[in-house]
């Protein structure tokens, strides 16, 4: 299936990142069914991307034309038996079994030409296909956070993934604006190797006492960043990124380098995930 060929994207997860996916199909003229097992759980997303368009009003980046024909293309949805589409992304849970079992039921449902894409940050996509029947319709899509402002997107192909998926979620993704980049199913992939050590190397200064979490976002800010890392992560979800830590750390071997932080995993036994539950490294309160 070619770019031109994609006219229906539905996307799986109404959280921060399903969201933000949906919004901009919808905003560049793809018809988009956002998904999500919770009604509630939609009705926040709903209003979330309606704050989203109006914030991009207020900044005049977009306007009301661009924000009603947005909201005309976009439905929601939680029954899975509508999850038929051309193109079908997934921003659900970072657990390997659950993306495969959704998968499996995807493929019994949709057409053999529909592609398969999955948000996953650190999951190898080549684990995630070996459960399909036809593995070579799915690659990774991976958008960063808030997706409809971001402009990376990391298209990821596994061991089967056939070159022209690849090549139409790189062209759907220009499509929509963002800068897509090529990359191998390697753990974390490109940014996520990267980047962990931003993370995992701030939270080993927070435990070995060196300085406390204010200190070490000034001082990171003071470089060059917009944001400290404990910001960035209580912005993410102290859960998301604690998640996708033990799913390298495990991908490298146990790797000491990829160690996860105890106090980020007490941070998410307490429930304080940052910002979306009101406390994380910060109090939202």
């Amino acid at each position: 299936m070619k770019i031109e060929d994609i006219k229906k994207v539905a996307v799986i997860g109404a959280g921060t990142m399903g969201l933000g996916i949906a919004q901009i199909t919808a905003q560049n003229d793809f018809e988009t069914l956002l998904f999500d097992i919770d009604e509630q759980g939609l009705e926040r997303a709903k209003e979330q991307i309606i704050k989203n368009l109006d914030k991009g009003i207020e900044r005049g980046k977009l306007t009301s034309k661009i924000k009603n024909d947005t909201l005309e293309k976009l439905t929601y949805s939680t029954d899975f038996k509508l999850l038929r589409a051309d193109l079908v992304i997934e921003a659900i849970v970072e657990n390997l079994e659950v993306k495969q079992k959704l998968f499996q039921d995807l493929e019994q449902q949709n057409s053999n030409s529909s592609i398969f894409a999955s948000n996953t940050s650190s999951i190898p996509i080549t684990k995630i296909a070996a459960a399909l029947k036809t593995p070579e319709r799915l690659a990774g899509m991976h958008f960063f956070n808030p997706a409809h402002i971001m402009k990376l997107v990391e298209v990821i192909s596994g061991a089967a993934t056939e070159p022209e998926v690849a090549s139409t979620l790189k062209a759907l993704a220009e499509k929509c604006g963002k800068i897509g980049v090529m990359a191998k199913d390697s753990p974390g992939f490109i940014v996520n190797r990267v980047a962990r050590h931003f993370y995992v190397e701030s939270l080993l200064l927070l435990e070995e006492g060196v300085a406390d979490v204010e200190s070490i976002d000034k001082l990171i800010r003071s470089s060059g960043f917009k944001m400290g890392p404990f910001e960035l992560m209580d912005l993410i979800g102290v859960d998301t990124n604690f998640s996708v830590t033990q799913s390298m750390f495990n991908s490298f071997h146990q790797d000491s380098k990829f160690r996860p932080s105890r106090i980020q995993e007490q941070k998410v036994a307490a429930g304080h995930n940052g910002r979306k539950t009101g406390k994380g490294f910060y109090d939202y309160s």
